[in-house]
């Protein structure tokens, strides 16, 4: 299993995230983001929520393993939803693309399932992950206190399935990320590494919660890693932005270029 031989630094898709929207005028390809990764000396990539990845046919899909294999980047995919049909399409898609992992989150609109749905679910398609060497992680987010996601986890009893640890998403639901970062240390498989940071609005009326350059807002990342020991486990570390969008184009794709730099020299630094 290639991504998991040893922990790594790498980027998502969500580094590039304007420059692969349709905001910006010439929106990067995924060919594109895999270069500039490359460029940035990185070679891990995680295409996570990326929706042309899920329209593309094989020969789509083994292009984009062309353009990483040719780069020397290990991929790695994520998606949201935990429906039997939809698991199964990614775990092809991760095969291709030779992933040995898939991100994942538990609701998507029209499927919220319950503790017991979700546990009924993983149980019948983890031996399929299991065969092809591919582990789930599903991520902490706002929408499913985390406790919920660890029962599941816990009930399957899996080491094919596991946690994606990301506490910046967990605060929106007022769980506090030293308390998330507890919880989930043992179950983590992979990581995401964004910082955040609140911001009085215009007038002092409220506040913006959003995305900081990583090591400037309230991530608490030496104690994340003192607890979770990505290094001593083998877990990736995996970048990603809240970057908001600017006042035009060109500063919008500046930052997120820096960020994105800033974020990998933050972290070759420990």
């Amino acid at each position: 299993m290639n991504g998991a031989s040893q922990s790594r630094i790498g980027l998502s898709s969500y580094a590039f995230f304007w420059q692969l929207s349709d905001q910006v005028s010439q929106p990067l390809s995924i060919h594109d983001a895999l270069r500039k990764a490359s460029d940035m000396g990185v070679d891990l990539f995680q295409i996570c929520d990326y929706a042309p990845l899920e329209d593309m046919n094989d020969a789509g899909l083994a292009a984009v393993r062309s353009t990483a294999d040719e780069l020397g980047i290990t991929l790695e995919v994520g998606t949201k939803g935990i429906r039997p049909e939809h698991l199964a399409k990614f775990l092809h898609i991760a095969q291709m693309l030779g992933s040995d992992l898939l991100r994942t989150m538990f609701n998507v609109p029209g499927h919220t399932p319950d503790t017991e749905e979700t546990v009924r679910i993983f149980t019948g398609i983890l031996p399929e992950f299991q065969a092809a060497g591919v582990r789930i992680a599903v991520e902490t987010y706002e929408q499913v206190p985390t406790e919920r996601i660890l029962d599941v986890v816990r009930h399957v009893n899996s080491p094919y399935l596991g946690i994606c640890s990301d506490p910046a998403n967990t605060v929106a639901a007022l769980e506090m990320p030293r308390q998330v970062i507890d919880a989930v240390a043992p179950y983590v498989l992979n990581m995401h590494i964004k910082d955040f940071a609140f911001s009085r609005k215009q007038g002092w009326v409220g506040f913006t919660y959003s995305g900081a350059p990583l090591g400037e807002g309230l991530l608490d990342y030496d104690y994340m890693v003192e607890k979770i020991q990505p290094k001593e486990r083998n877990i990736n570390q995996i970048v990603e932005h809240w970057l908001p969008w600017k006042d035009s184009e060109a500063e919008t794709i500046r930052l997120e270029n820096q960020w994105t730099q800033q974020s990998l020299d933050f972290l070759r630094s420990k």
